[in-house]
């Protein structure tokens, strides 16, 4: 099938490795000191990869290739893990979890609790089909806005999955993996909280275009902070 996939320029590739890490899926190895993509089937074309390359070896082509098969990548990451006693997570710091918030925090404490459900939170890392996704209300959010607005957790984290990206630094157009997300799982409601400044336009941007190329009609906002920390519209 003619389908969207990565592909790796060997000349560029500095061997670093970083993006064989970044591959969730292990469609990609290092191969004598070079990254190489080793299945067509592994890759599933949302390029987690090529944000973590430093050297810009590796871009997206449209090609002939075999369609993502999500069983044979999970069996893969299951017998992985299996050998080497572990969750078939890779990186601990992407390991897919749900967190229970159910104790209040002791009267007369001045600890404010997180309000966050779930982990990771950033869209690169964030499983497609993580199950905390089914049912929920997902925020997406700059970055910056949980710094810049005080009651984050409680005005906007609370209730809500949430992702948050910057495009400036991630450089990257987050609008097919948002789509996967909400086209994949049963998203109740979409809340994109961005910051005042224009390069944030690109997060409202593609948090809108994945919700109209995933075909669901669903309620949906968009909240702006100043960089003061006030809430504009």
């Amino acid at each position: 099938m003619l389908r969207r996939i990565i592909e790796i320029d060997e000349e560029k590739c500095n061997g670093c490795g970083a993006c064989a890490a970044a591959c969730h899926e292990g469609a990609i190895a290092m191969v004598n000191g070079k990254a190489k993509l080793m299945r067509d089937d592994y890759c599933d074309g949302l390029g987690d990869c090529l944000p973590a390359c430093p050297v810009n070896a590796i871009s997206f082509v449209e090609r002939e290739a075999a369609a993502y098969d999500e069983a044979a990548v999970k069996a893969n990451q299951a017998a992985k893990a299996q050998a080497r006693g572990s969750a078939p997570c890779g990186c601990p710091g992407t390991r897919a979890k749900a967190i229970q918030r159910t104790a209040a925090p002791a009267q007369g404490s001045a600890e404010v609790e997180s309000q966050l459900s779930q982990w990771p939170v950033q869209i690169k890392l964030a499983p497609v089909r993580a199950p905390y996704f089914n049912g929920a209300n997902l925020l997406v959010a700059a970055d910056c806005t949980a710094f810049a607005y005080g009651d984050f957790h409680n005005r906007f984290i609370r209730n809500h999955a949430t992702l948050i990206g910057c495009p400036k630094l991630d450089a990257v157009d987050y609008a097919e993996k948002l789509t996967e997300i909400i086209r994949q799982n049963e998203i109740k409601s979409l809340t994109i909280a961005r910051m005042e400044v224009p390069c944030c336009g690109g997060l409202e941007a593609a948090a809108k275009q994945a919700l109209q190329n995933s075909g669901k009609f669903i309620p949906w906002q968009v909240v702006t902070i100043s960089t003061d920390g006030r809430i504009l519209d």
